[in-house]
């Protein structure tokens, strides 16, 4: 069994990993602002009442971990506005900036010292951050920083190799989540976030750093 700390917990992508982990036996600690009644009837540990932007977030989380060991960090929570060039919203783009990109970056740092050799930690990021497969432009603030938090987990992964610690960032997919107004082309939450545990399975040191989609193959930056 191990311990999988989780954000972003309480629909979609988050809340799919929380169920099918726990299902499978292992401990769940889901780390949200507000938690969903789904949440809650779960029976997972729920750590609610986190606003990971907030500049005394980090302190109040790891307060409430105590010293609880962390094997698998799945920075999940994201938000995703509309921003186009015609309606370039630059406040809507910093909140996407440190929603998506500096606070799943703040959040590992936090909780280094929780984790050992033999961790790992897992962004969810999206292939609408590959600058190489962008070919409908907009989307500005989303695009930006999923890419800024793609460059952020190759450098992770750099970083924490001494350490023992690896590190893979995920596309999910095209998910029928609320985030995507349940995209009628897109997968079932449940179809993702079990092909993102057998990507985390996968995982080593020496696949760290790699941009995954959920099914696998490798994705261009």
């Amino acid at each position: 069994m191990a311990t999988y700390l989780i954000t972003g917990t309480s629909r979609g992508i988050g809340y799919e990993f929380c169920r099918q982990l726990q299902a499978q036996g292992h401990q769940v600690i889901a780390v949200c602002r507000t938690p969903s009644e789904e949440l809650k009837q779960l029976g997972v540990r729920v750590e609610d009442g986190i606003e990971l932007t907030a500049e005394d977030a980090m302190d109040d989380l790891k307060t409430r971990l105590k010293e609880q060991s962390i094997d698998v960090l799945i920075n999940n929570a994201g938000i995703a506005h509309r921003v186009t060039l015609e309606n370039l919203n630059l406040d809507s783009i910093r909140e996407q900036f440190e929603v998506n990109a500096i606070a799943p970056l703040r959040l590992t740092q936090a909780l280094l010292p929780q984790m050992k050799p033999g961790s790992k930690v897992a962004l969810i990021t999206s292939r609408m951050g590959s600058i190489a497969d962008n070919t409908s432009g907009s989307s500005y603030g989303y695009r930006m920083s999923k890419t800024a938090l793609s460059m952020a987990g190759k450098s992770l992964a750099i970083d924490l190799q001494p350490r023992g610690i690896a590190v893979a960032i995920f596309h999910p997919g095209l998910v029928q989540t609320q985030m995507t107004n349940f995209a009628a082309n897109g997968i079932t939450p449940e179809e993702s976030v079990k092909g993102l545990l057998q990507r985390l399975d996968e995982l080593t040191l020496e696949n760290s750093g790699t941009f995954w989609h959920t099914n696998g193959e490798v994705l261009p930056w």
